[in-house]
């Protein structure tokens, strides 16, 4: 391979079929994935000191992306400086795709929506294919935006120990919010999923299934876990460029976002709030959350 890593594959036989050096540090790998049923996509950053040869690990930041992202797996790339921002830090990077909404998960009716096996993509495929070829290590901290921040927080949970710092930014911490589920399946509608239940079911017939794979039904598994929510109110904001108009999208993320850390705070559990106000839900309060969430997410790498 060009980066020099090894040829590796996950335990269900997953491995990257093409690595494309896109920039400096800056590698595109395509998966051959049992999970999706077809090859998959991830885009990773290596640390400037990084080598294929090393005996040293390096730490992993994984950075999730939203539903019905034109450019996937690539967003953090395009849309931010993440790139440049974390050039000096020493971790590895991973962006993977999760489809226009996979919603960072395995699908209850899989084959009847004929549904690629996000979660086992991700959790399985990928992260033991960046520990055995690009000399990933244990210290692991993840962070999404939207639906990318529902993922990281799902992810925190249903995976323990694989993250010890979570953050989620304008994303939907509480799935069974009030309204939640509407807003949920207008997003699968809109991709073309048509039968909004092959996700998790009913919301009321399989109240368990959504329960499952809900981090506020959840909550005391973060115990442990450094936590970072924000989001913005979906009001125009100090980053929006002019003439835009405000979206409802942040209002919605806000009211779930409040009611699962009005929650930790009743059971004790620590997090770091940002409630910045006016903000739409859009990238440039994104990078800014990335920013400022560093200090959290370089502590769940054992680099802070």
């Amino acid at each position: 391979m060009p980066s020099g890593a090894p040829q590796a594959t996950a335990d269900d036989g997953a491995k990257v079929v093409k690595e494309t050096k896109v920039a400096d540090r800056t590698y595109d790998l395509e998966i051959q994935s049992p999970a999706l049923k077809k090859n998959g996509m991830v885009r990773v950053f290596l640390p400037a000191d990084w080598s294929a040869t090393a005996t040293k690990t390096w730490p992993q930041l994984w950075l999730l992306h939203g539903c019905c992202e034109v450019k996937d797996y690539q967003s953090w790339d395009v849309f931010t400086d993440a790139r440049s921002f974390l050039a000096d830090k020493g971790v590895i990077t991973v962006m993977p795709t999760d489809g226009p909404a996979g919603m960072y998960s395995e699908w209850w009716n899989m084959g009847l929506s004929k549904t690629a096996n996000w979660e086992a993509f991700h959790m399985k495929e990928v992260l033991q294919i960046v520990e055995r070829a690009y000399r990933g290590g244990p210290n692991r901290s993840v962070a999404g935006v939207s639906i990318g921040g529902y993922g990281a927080l799902y992810y925190g949970y249903a995976y323990p120990g694989t993250f010890k710092s979570v953050a989620s930014y304008s994303g939907i911490p509480n799935t069974q919010f009030v309204g939640t589920a509407g807003v949920i399946k207008g997003i699968l509608v809109r991709e073309g999923f048509w039968n909004f239940n092959d996700l998790w079911g009913q919301e009321i017939l399989n109240w368990g299934l959504w329960a499952k794979h809900n981090p506020y039904a959840n909550i005391e598994k973060f115990r442990g876990v450094n936590l970072y929510i924000s989001s913005g109110n979906g009001e125009v904001g100090p980053l929006d460029p002019a003439g835009k108009s405000g979206d409802p999208l942040d209002a919605s993320t806000l009211l779930t976002s409040r009611s699962f850390t009005d929650r930790l705070t009743q059971l004790g559990i620590p997090a770091t709030v940002d409630y910045y106000g006016k903000g739409t839900h859009s990238w440039p309060y994104w990078e800014r959350a990335l920013h400022q969430s560093w200090p959290l997410l370089a502590k769940g790498m054992g680099i802070g």
